[in-house]
């Protein structure tokens, strides 16, 4: 709200500024007060079409739009430098009001229309041939800038162009963990459209641009807790759908300990105890994240707002019907050999990877496989005993006794939240609901035994305000997703990854590069 208050006031003191600069203009001032035909008029004094306005209001290409008119407004002033064009573009009613109330600042020219008419000048001598005309309009160029100048220019408009194409439109993404194998491979670069799902604002405004959440080499938070913006999302080009990968942020990543090579939520450390330990004897010290400067996940969307979803015997099923599955799913697999002599290059050709250990004086190996790869190490010998690897029970969501017996092969059913729904509270299904009332919705929340108070009125039932989701990871053995934090918050969707424009075997560049994979499709796997 804070933000919201200074862009009005900003606004308000920017139509002011208008007001006493119009007159020096040959403008009445009090075009520069009504909302609309104060940015004709602008347009009109700096020599752009009238029309050119309209440009302000689209998303995005405003920022760049009132930023071009604040310069050519300072040019049409006679002030071309850097200081003058970066005070009107970081702040323009201080600009302008400098210009109206200084006697000796007078209105010279249209900037934009004469800075073109003067290079049409430069470029008609320049085919005439006549060399004196030309030296003398270079020699004399009122917007001639130094190398110095258009270097440092150059470089500024690419870092902003490029943080806010990276803000609203097209991020880099790299895939840092095995999670989604097959599918997504560790090494692999998506860009990540962030306009399928709709444009998000971001919540904080003051970082370095082109950083997520740390600044290398210091490794410390890369942006300022305050101010911030309210969140708000422009429509979206298409709906989320039930298997399609999503970008989102991690959602219990709003309190965690940095640790190099891995970042682990307070959840994390109040569930294991010797991650605890580990964190206490380095002092790693807690951070608190903003929504949109949490960590990126990428999982497979496996419910939709409003689902009923189960898992049994490793098979998903939604609203009753077994769900239909990734290609390339993958389950953790023990081979027993049976004395069979393992052929290693032939698990190696087939792209398998096994680890090697020992249970109960026996050699054996655990494989990560799809359907397809099991028949083949099926194939090697009929000797071969081969078992999906059982997950033991007590770390599911919601980490209460309802799911103390749920597994990541066995588990719910579970309601995913859908906005306007209404769901009947209890003690035994709070432990589900909690987490959304307090943070995700933001509500004051407490139990005193059988009975909840929110907001200070006691309820026993709550309306969810937004949609949420539930993301599953194709290596279904080595993925922490939704079975173990929960829901993904509507809020929390970053977007639609949309291709592979680089990948890195086993995301080491000194291992090669994997040819195959390059500019594939993201979301056909």
């Amino acid at each position: 709200m804070g933000v919201l208050i200074f862009f009005f006031i900003s606004y308000i003191l920017l139509s002011v500024s208008l007001y006493f600069l119009f007159p020096k203009a040959g403008v009445s001032g009090v075009k520069g007060l009504i909302p609309g035909v104060n940015f004709v008029e602008w347009c009109k004094i700096i020599g752009r079409k009238p029309s050119h306005a309209l440009w302000l209001l689209f998303p995005i290409v405003n920022i760049f739009t009132y930023a071009g008119m604040c310069v050519d407004m300072m040019y049409s002033f006679g002030k071309t430098s850097f200081l003058d064009s970066a005070l009107a573009v970081i702040y323009a009613p201080i600009a302008f009001f400098k210009l109206a109330f200084d006697e000796k600042e007078k209105y010279k020219v249209a900037a934009f229309q004469d800075e073109l008419d003067y290079k049409n000048k430069i470029v008609e001598a320049e085919k005439s041939g006549d060399s004196y005309a030309l030296k003398k309009l270079v020699k004399n160029n009122p917007y001639q800038k130094t190398v110095g100048r258009e270097w440092g220019e150059a470089i500024i408009f690419a870092v902003f162009a490029a943080a806010f194409i990276r803000m609203f439109l097209i991020e880099a993404y790299k895939i840092p963990t095995g999670s989604m194998e097959g599918s997504l491979l560790i090494g692999d670069f998506l860009f990540v459209s962030k306009a399928h799902y709709g444009i998000r604002t971001p919540e904080t405004i003051a970082m370095i641009p082109l950083l997520h959440n740390r600044i290398p080499i210091i490794d410390k938070e890369s942006y300022f807790d305050k101010p911030t913006l309210p969140e708000f999302r422009l429509p979206a080009l298409e709906n989320i759908d039930h298997n399609k990968p999503i970008v989102f942020n991690y959602p219990e990543g709003d309190s965690v300990y940095v640790i190099p090579g891995r970042t682990y939520s307070i959840h994390d450390a109040r569930r294991k105890p010797q991650l605890a330990n580990l964190i206490k004897s380095k002092r790693i010290k807690l951070d608190t994240r903003p929504v949109d400067k949490r960590d990126h996940y990428i999982k497979r969307c496996i419910g939709m707002p409003g689902d009923s979803l189960q898992i049994k015997d490793a098979q998903v099923y939604i609203n009753g019907q077994a769900a239909e599955n990734p290609t390339n799913l993958q389950f953790n697999y023990v081979l027993y050999p049976n004395g069979v002599k393992i052929n290693m290059e032939k698990l190696v050709e087939w792209g398998i990877s096994p680890n090697y250990d020992i249970r109960e004086q026996e050699a054996l190996f655990i494989l990560t496989l799809s359907n397809a790869e099991l028949e083949k190490v099926k194939s090697l010998d009929p000797k071969i005993k081969i078992t999906r690897m059982q997950n033991r029970a007590g770390d599911s969501f919601p980490h209460s006794a309802i799911s103390r017996e749920w597994t990541v092969d066995d588990f719910g059913p579970i309601y995913i939240p859908q906005k306007g729904a209404t769901t009947k509270l209890t003690p035994e299904n709070i432990a589900f609901y909690r987490r959304i009332i307090e943070v995700y919705e933001e509500n004051t929340f407490q139990q005193k035994g059988n009975t909840f108070i929110i907001n200070g009125e006691q309820t026993d039932s709550y309306t969810f305000q937004q949609d949420y989701y539930w993301g599953m990871g194709d290596n279904r053995h080595s993925s922490e997703d939704s079975r173990y934090w929960g829901y993904v918050p509507h809020d929390h969707i970053v977007g639609k990854p949309l291709f592979i424009w680089f990948s890195t075997k086993d995301g080491d560049f000194r291992n090669g590069i994997n040819w195959s994979r390059i500019f594939t499709g993201a979301t056909k796997m």
